[in-house]
């Protein structure tokens, strides 16, 4: 068995703003992340996505994570850079579709479906050989963590719970919190989201 957690990084600006864009996690979210380093739960192996937000996150949780494509956040296109509401206000129809279509990508970017894809690809590599650089696997579980956006911990859970893809935008997860699954002989398992001690305000 593969146990994957799944960290979601600390607040910026970005967060807050419900915007696309990207920046490393401010002065208050460096110091929750620091103070919730000791709840991270052991592991073999980190990862962390590529975004300053994700590897400022690990670097505050003192992670020495391995930066992986694969994990980036959703590419939203042309709206990189910009707010929800302000493409909303500009192109109504173009967002109404985006978040009833997972197959639209009217921002000229990734759609939702993709994302969903290149996530469950890694998460079913990771349980198919979880750690091919390392020595080979003791007997006890594989245990690997992840410091990955918002969106990637949603399609994670769509994809591994086998859940509609609509359901992606009634999940919320919230900054610093950890999600884990578990995966064995096909099927992926869930323990919800829970905050790290020590990273609330």
């Amino acid at each position: 068995m593969v146990r994957i957690t799944l960290v979601a990084p600390a607040v910026n600006a970005a967060l807050r703003q419900v915007r696309f864009d990207d920046a490393p996690p401010d002065a208050a979210g460096v110091r929750r992340a620091a103070a919730a380093a000791a709840a991270l739960p052991h592991h073999d192996m980190a990862f962390t996505a590529p975004s300053e937000r994700c590897r400022g996150t690990a670097a505050a949780l003192g992670l020495d994570a391995a930066v992986t494509p694969e994990l980036r956040d959703l590419d939203v296109g042309r709206w990189r850079g910009r707010s929800l509401d302000e493409v909303g206000q500009e192109a109504p129809e173009e967002v109404a579709g985006w978040l009833s279509d997972p197959a639209a990508a009217p921002h000229g970017g990734e759609t939702l479906l993709e994302l969903v894809e290149r996530i469950g690809a890694w998460l079913d590599a990771r349980r198919e050989d979880p750690a091919p650089a390392a020595p080979p696997a003791p007997a006890r579980d594989a245990r690997l963590l992840a410091v990955v956006e918002p969106a990637v911990v949603r399609a994670a859970l769509v994809y591994a719970l086998g859940l509609p893809a609509p359901t992606f935008w009634r999940l919320d997860v919230a900054p610093l919190t950890a999600t884990e699954l578990s995966g064995r002989a096909g099927r992926w398992n869930l323990r919800c989201g829970h905050p790290l001690a020590g990273s609330a305000p």
